[in-house]
């Protein structure tokens, strides 16, 4: 077996580096001619417009029509999309305000008010053993920090050493050894405590003393009696940390054992079991669903009752996860596929980290609410609304933001400074220059940035450093209303700066809130939008570099079309470039485009998708986890080396042998059984045409030809010593699973 996966391992090295790198970064010279094929085409729309084909799509789509079917998914509204809602329904979540998931998966700050007793502890019995759990880790945490400040303290403010007794001056204790063995002294010390040792004089020296001081005088003798030997060292104290990290170790040990018996009651009994158990038994019990556990533990148990008891060990993190499932099960099974290729583009155009504050707790509002609706409407709605989305405010730090000049930042009302013209007319100039400020007040820039450079204009766009803060100015007061109780947007003014602002040589009046939408509305038609829009749209579905020309097309439909996005992706699909030759098969796919194409590809049914989210972890591309708001890159060469491809190797590899928990792949089916097909080449023919529509380089063939023709070595019986030799020449099986992964680990399959 070991030298099985050694041979194997060199196909997949040989297939990555040795000609997928160059291959999947250099252009395609030599490519089938689109235009002049209708299963091409099918092939082509199928791989942009959509996550990758399934089995049977090519062959739906040439019935309707490659651009009958184009149109239908620039509309999925008219989409039955039936199959999905019965997929989320056990994701409880998706289906919750933000307040209403802060209520039930609290982050640290909800935490700490009910610690402090500002807001009440839950009475109902699941929220409440949710959040005792966390406000006893809260608590341990907090007094342990505080014992090491202790310590800290004491170790730069040591206490002055007692003084020591006036009979021990003249024989001053000796310093232990580096071996820790106790001194003379103390040996001394350790007779002197014995019942059996004699009294000690002022003549004991170094650990002994004489039986009779007087009768060795007069003997003149050296002897000496021994002292006492020493006593057992005692054992050394624990620490509070030490003792703490002991009991929760028992804890757990204990929880362990419980959980073992609590597994053969039926999920509900064993549910009531947690929820009845007492505090401490609730902490150990949630230490105890670390790691594989957790998931054994609630797998056959309803939503609700999975979600509690997972929440017990990280609340915050279920609510990432079940939105990391949806959008994985939404881009595998949805018929709207379009609609979710587009939520991805605009999710990653207008990216907030799911590692900042709480904005883990706004992703799905943010998701679901602010861009999925608006995903193939204007873009100034959208644009709009991801302003005012909580979660970019807390993610840019908007929400923060107040006026230099600001009411707040003053203190108090604002009082203008006057001045009168040469007629007498007054000029009101804004607040007085000399007013005392708040030193928590601030200007944050961080907005106004990204919206010209990465939202809007580009980097490109022909803004200066002014036009930033003349921006961030005038998005002082887009803030949060009750921001710790998962609330929505609201505008302050008393955090606004009042004034006129100058953004792009344009005068902005004062106005409030409706300045904000004034600089939106003016970004939002702005003619360098259009193009910086239109040319991501087109490196998204044409090419990493787009033509110029087909850009300049689709600005100009972005312009006349008031950003309407429909109309904007209509006039790319509808393209020449879009269909040339020179596009087929050449877009490298992003981690996420490859984890779902190779599952649709294969007809895979996905019980459980966050294996697959953890996929993504290992090729670089974790949900939700772009950390920059450039979100993640589009283009190959981020995405193309040797270590990269191997990773996905062995992922389509693991994926077809059902390596992969909670995926289940149909081999015999995928290969055109039943009944399996006994010839490797036939097999591999079937599999050829499923997974990639016989679109196979000849040397992606060979390789895989060689693999499965490697002969076996069978296992014989050796009559001279009864021990097995191998037989060379065996003839293997069809492996499907082996072909299948090889081929959605092929160059081939990475592009779309």
């Amino acid at each position: 077996m070991r030298s099985r996966f050694a041979r194997l391992a060199a196909v997949l090295l040989c297939l990555s580096v040795a000609w997928a790198v160059p291959q999947l970064l250099a252009k395609k010279k030599e490519n089938p001619e689109v235009g002049a094929n209708e299963q091409k085409r099918a092939v082509h729309a199928l791989n942009r417009v959509t996550f990758g084909p399934r089995p049977g799509d090519v062959q739906q789509v040439m019935a309707m029509g490659v651009d009958r079917w184009i149109d239908l998914q620039l509309h999925p509204e008219r989409i039955s999309d039936s199959e999905i809602e019965a997929r989320l329904q056990p994701l409880r979540t998706l289906h919750m305000s933000s307040k209403e998931i802060l209520e039930d998966f609290p982050d640290g700050q909800m935490i700490r008010q009910v610690a402090d007793g500002k807001r009440p502890m839950p009475t109902d019995p699941a929220r409440r053993a949710i959040y005792q759990v966390q406000v006893a880790r809260l608590e341990d945490k907090q007094e342990r920090d505080k014992q090491e400040k202790k310590e800290q303290k004491a170790a730069y403010n040591p206490a002055p050493a007692p003084a020591a007794p006036a009979a021990e001056t003249q024989a001053p204790a000796l310093a232990p050894d580096a071996n820790g063995a106790k001194t003379e002294a103390e040996l001394a010390a350790a007779a002197a405590a014995s019942p059996d040792a004699a009294p000690a004089d002022s003549n004991s020296m170094n650990g002994m003393s004489p039986a009779n001081g007087e009768a060795a005088s007069n003997a003149g003798n050296n002897e000496m009696a021994m002292a006492a030997p020493p006593e057992p060292k005692p054992a050394p104290k624990l620490t509070p940390e030490e003792e703490a990290e002991a009991r929760r170790r028992e804890d757990r040990l204990y929880a362990d054992l419980k959980i073992q018996g609590l597994l053969d009651l039926s999920p509900d009994e064993r549910y009531k079991k947690v929820l009845a158990m007492s505090a401490d038994e609730q902490i150990a019990f949630a230490d105890s669903l670390r790691g594989g556990k957790g998931q054994e533990f609630v797998a056959d148990m309803n939503p609700r009752q999975r979600e509690v008891l997972l929440a017990m060990n990280n609340p915050q993190q279920v609510v990432v996860e079940e939105l990391s499932q949806a959008k994985l099960i939404r881009a595998i099974y949805s018929e709207r596929q379009l609609e979710e290729v587009m939520t991805d583009f605009w999710f990653n155009h207008f990216n907030v980290f799911v590692g900042k504050g709480p904005v883990k707790l706004l992703l799905t509002n943010y998701e679901q609410q602010t861009i999925r609706p608006r995903a193939l409407g204007k873009f100034e709605d959208l644009l709009v609304a991801t302003a005012k989305s909580p979660a970019m405010l807390f993610y840019l730090d908007n929400w923060l933001s107040v006026g230099p000049d600001s009411m707040q930042a003053l203190g108090g009302p604002q009082r203008p400074m006057v001045r009168y013209g040469p007629y007498g007319r007054p000029h009101v100039y804004g607040p007085n220059p000399n007013a005392k400020r708040k030193q928590n007040a601030g200007l944050n820039e961080n907005y106004g940035r990204e919206l010209l450079e990465l939202h809007t204009l580009s980097v490109n766009g022909g803004y200066s450093q002014r036009d930033v803060t003349e921006v961030a100015k005038v998005f002082t007061g887009w803030t949060l209303e009750n921001p710790n109780e998962g609330m929505g947007f609201k505008f302050d003014p008393r955090k606004h700066e009042p004034g006129p602002k100058f953004v792009l040589g344009k005068r902005i009046k004062p106005k409030g809130m409706d300045e904000g939408m004034e600089v939106l509305h003016m970004l939002a038609t702005s003619p360098q939008t259009a193009h910086f829009i239109s040319l991501k749209l087109a490196q998204r579905f044409v090419a990493d570099d787009p033509p110029p020309a087909l850009v300049d097309r689709m600005a100009k439909t972005f312009e006349k079309k008031k950003g309407d996005i429909r109309e904007v992706l209509s006039t790319m699909f509808h393209s020449p470039e879009f269909w040339a030759e020179t596009s087929y098969r050449a877009k490298v796919k992003t981690p996420l485009e490859f984890v779902a194409s190779a599952v649709r590809a294969t007809g895979a049914n996905v019980e459980d998708a966050m294996p697959l989210a953890r996929q993504l972890n290992n090729m670089g591309m974790p949900l939700y986890g772009a950390q920059p708001p450039t979100g993640y890159s589009m283009k190959a060469e981020t995405w193309v080396s040797s270590s990269a491809l191997l990773t996905r190797m062995n992922f389509a590899l693991a994926l077809t042998a059902g390596k992969v928990r909670g995926v289940k792949v149909d081999s015999i089916q995928l290969e055109g059984g039943p009944p399996a097909p006994a010839d490797a080449t036939v097999a591999l023919s079937t599999l050829e045409a499923k997974l990639l529509a016989a679109d196979v380089s000849k040397q992606t063939h060979d390789s895989i030809v060689a693999q499965i023709e490697t002969p076996v070595k069978a296992a014989v019986p050796d009559q001279s010593n009864n021990s097995a030799k191998p037989k060379p020449n065996a003839s293997r099986p069809p492996d499907a699973n082996l072909m299948a992964g090889l081929l959605l680990g092929s160059p081939e399959f990475q592009r779309r």
